[in-house]
């Protein structure tokens, strides 16, 4: 992407004009145009993809069924997404399912209730575990985690070297691991020490300090609820809402700002505005052509916040057939497997049965090149290891690889190696003249989910409330 330096719109194009133009069709974006809109601001909203909702995204089942090949799960101290879903007529409903999990390590499954996989060598190494995370999150605030006591000394190491340090084991990492699986799309040694502990910080609320407990959790923690009809349908709801006012197919490819406003190059046309909000992952903003250019301090920070590497896998089945023979469809697997943890992702009234699992990290460099029915494979013979032979008799088989989708390229959410976040955190939100910024890695609590980005878009509509 090359231009000029000059702040004029394209030669011969007409200028499209509007108070805000806010960039991404994603909960973060469709928030805060909804917050300026309720204000009275005229807005914009330009989404690059062919459709809303960012990093949520529904499948279609047919019959009017779907399930969520992107974000999908909402829980306690996530009132932010909860009350926005409600106002949109979206209801929430609890996800867990009656029945025992599985938990396959050295070749062998084994059932279990509650949250607690049955390892007797793992769990005692488990709850040192999370006793020195909880001590060591105490001290990061999840506003500003380079302020954190000892924040250089974190920063400077990895996670993984950071729970050898604090002697938690390898059975206890490997537990970690699964959950950084999917909430990293990778593991403990790719991200800093600090990043990981604010992380964690950031499960709560103003009320509720962060526990690792909410974020991994089922019941009662950030995997207890779903949306009927599928997440991205509050993304949806939102762009009805907002009644015309989202240009699709529209990527972004210049900001210009004067002494008088911003103007923004999209190949759906230019729009010249008083100000700007960009709701799109860090990585992607640092792409933009931005005339003047980004502080390089932000530039710098935007282009060490790479989402990690994920892949969703779902088979789709007749009927959840697992829950006959009293099984949740949950499963923990420790062995290497493509699949490490998987979940029952059947629609709400019970059918179709649907199974969801996640390839990420190590396992997606491992698998994401190879070929398709290989792949498939695999995929389902961890499924079978969870719920037995009848894994193998589906009715479809879907993958979501978000490191492919060009307007996302990874996920869930972005992770900061050792040195970043005390070299350059402190400019993560910071407006740049007339551009302010939202997406669920901007928030204080819940970055990375869907509770984050509705929190960041609202933040971002207030900052520039004020500043009009």
């Amino acid at each position: 992407m090359t231009g000029s330096q000059s702040s004029a719109p394209t030669s011969g194009r007409r200028t499209n004009e509007a108070d805000v133009v806010v960039i991404g069709a994603g909960l973060a974006g469709l928030t805060a145009a909804r917050e300026l809109v309720a204000a009275g601001l005229s807005v914009a909203v330009l989404e690059a993809r062919d459709r809303v909702g960012g990093r949520l995204l529904n499948h279609d089942l047919g019959d009017g069924q779907v399930t969520e090949i992107g974000g999908q799960f909402v829980g306690p101290t996530q009132d932010h997404i909860l009350a926005l879903a409600e106002d949109v007529g979206v209801a929430a409903y609890r996800a867990t399912v009656p029945g025992e999990s599985v938990y396959v390590h050295g070749g062998t499954a084994k059932r279990f209730s509650g949250s607690t996989p049955p390892d007797p060598l793992a769990l005692p190494d488990m709850g040192i575990a999370l006793a020195r995370i909880a001590k060591a999150v105490g001290k990061v605030d999840p506003k500003a985690p380079w302020q954190a006591p000892d924040a250089r000394a974190l920063d400077g190491m990895t996670y993984e070297t950071w729970l050898r340090k604090a002697e938690i084991t390898g059975a206890a990492v490997d537990l970690v691991n699964i959950f950084l699986n999917s909430a990293y799309g990778g593991e403990a040694r790719d991200a800093s020490a600090l990043f990981s502990l604010w992380y964690v910080s950031t499960f709560g609320d103003e009320t509720h300090p962060g526990t690792m407990e909410r974020g991994t959790g089922t019941e009662g923690g950030a995997q207890d609820s779903r949306f009927v009809g599928g997440s991205q349908l509050v993304a949806q709801r939102l762009a009805v809402e907002l009644d015309g006012r989202v240009r699709l197919s529209a990527p972004v490819r210049r900001i210009s700002q004067d002494s008088t406003g911003v103007t923004v190059v999209s190949d759906a046309g230019d729009w010249r505005a008083r100000r700007v909000i960009v709701a799109v992952p860090p990585l992607l903003a640092s792409r933009i052509v931005w005339d003047p250019l980004l502080p390089p301090q932000q530039d710098q920070l935007f282009q060490r916040l790479p989402f990690g590497t994920l892949m969703k896998c779902v088979a789709v089945y007749d009927k959840p057939f697992w829950r006959a023979e009293g099984l949740s469809g949950m499963g923990l697997l420790r062995d290497g497997s493509p699949i490490r943890e998987m979940f029952d992702n059947t629609p709400p009234d019970g059918g179709p049965g649907v199974l969801m699992g996640f390839l990420g990290g190590r396992e997606w460099r491992k698998w994401a090149h190879r070929p398709a029915r290989e792949r498939r494979g695999a995929v389902l013979r961890c499924f079978a290891q969870v719920v037995g032979e009848r894994a193998f008799d589906t009715v479809d088989y879907v993958e979501q690889d978000w490191t492919a989708e060009q307007w996302t390229q990874g996920g869930p959410s972005s992770v900061a190696a050792p040195g970043v976040l005390t070299a350059y955190g402190e400019w993560m939100g910071r407006s740049f003249g007339r551009v302010h910024w939202a997406g669920s890695e901007f928030s204080p609590y819940w970055t990375g989910f869907m509770d984050g980005a509705v929190r960041s878009g609202k933040q971002a509509a207030t900052e520039l409330l004020g500043h009009s």
